[in-house]
Parts: C-alpha cells; structure tokens; sequence
C-alpha cells in the first residue's frame, strides 16, 4: 500500500500526468483529477450531436436501399409468375394479373399495376412473346414514413416469355 502512495505522490507520475495533480485527499481514495476538467463536461454531448444525425442517415439510407432491392426482387419474381401463367394454353389477363397479385399478397404488398401484352395473353401465336409488367410506386412500399432518398422512384420489372401453344 505504501508503494501505491508514495507512487502517486511521486514527481515523476506527476510529469507524466501532464495536466492531472493528485491531491492528498485523491491519494487516499486512488483517483486523479484534472484541472481543467469542468471545461470538458459537455463534450460527450456536442460531439454525440455531431455525430448522431450523420450516424442515423446512414442507418436510415441502410433501411431504404434494403427494401428497395428487396421490393425490387419481389417484383421481378412476380412479373415471371404472371408470364408463366400468361404463355399457357387458354390464359386470360385475369388469370395473370390473379397470379401477379397473388404473388405480392404473400410479400405483403399491394397497389400494383400490372400490364400484360398482348391482351389477352392467348391471342398471341406460337412462339410469340408475352409480356408481364409490373409496376409500383417505392413511396408505397418503403418501410419509412417519408422516404427520403428514393421516394419518387417508380419500381419496374418486366417479364418476357415465348408462347406455348399447339400449331
């Protein structure tokens, strides 16, 4: 014990310190204090207040982007259903756009338009292509309030598939 207070008391742990002093009452309880530390009290929180709004744009810009290539993937996925029903024998636009609609229920998304060409799907001949797009507004389907960097972006995917049918 005898060699922590007289450490403390040293010189040299003084000139090491820089700034900090021990007092006699700071060597009993194993603590420094520094001079100027009444200086530094709000510090923590001008810095947090610099740091947190940069802080959360990222984390929010994180969230949109997520959902956007998300929405983006679903949408693709659904518009290659629709065109799967759409170059069956006997198809209706009805039955894609069910298909499409269907689809987006299970990701829990709705307000979609959905264009088929031609239409109806079964007037198209052999081989003939058929064509689902899907289309959405991102205000829609972003999980933010207002969203901030891409809110005016109209979501698109578009599906193409050769038509089967008998000669």
């Amino acid at each position: 014990m005898n060699q922590i207070s007289s450490s403390l008391t040293d010189s040299s742990f003084a000139s090491r310190a820089g700034s900090c002093i021990a007092t006699a009452a700071a060597t009993k309880r194993k603590s420094l204090f520094c001079r100027h530390g009444k200086r530094r009290r709000g510090a923590a929180v001008v810095e947090f207040a610099i740091v947190c709004p940069v802080f959360f744009l990222l984390v929010f810009g994180m969230i949109e982007y997520g959902r956007l290539v998300m929405v983006q993937q679903i949408l693709t996925n659904a518009s290659r259903e629709g065109a799967r029903m759409g170059v069956l024998d006997g198809a209706t636009t009805a039955e894609v756009r069910t298909a499409v609609t269907n689809y987006l229920a299970s990701a829990s998304i709705s307000g979609s338009t959905v264009a088929v060409s031609p239409d109806p799907p079964s007037t198209a001949g052999y081989g003939a292509p058929v064509t689902v797009t899907v289309t959405i507004p991102f205000r829609q389907v972003s999980w933010l309030p207002s969203p901030m960097f891409v809110g005016n972006y109209t979501m698109r995917a578009s599906s193409v598939m050769r038509r089967e049918s008998v000669q």
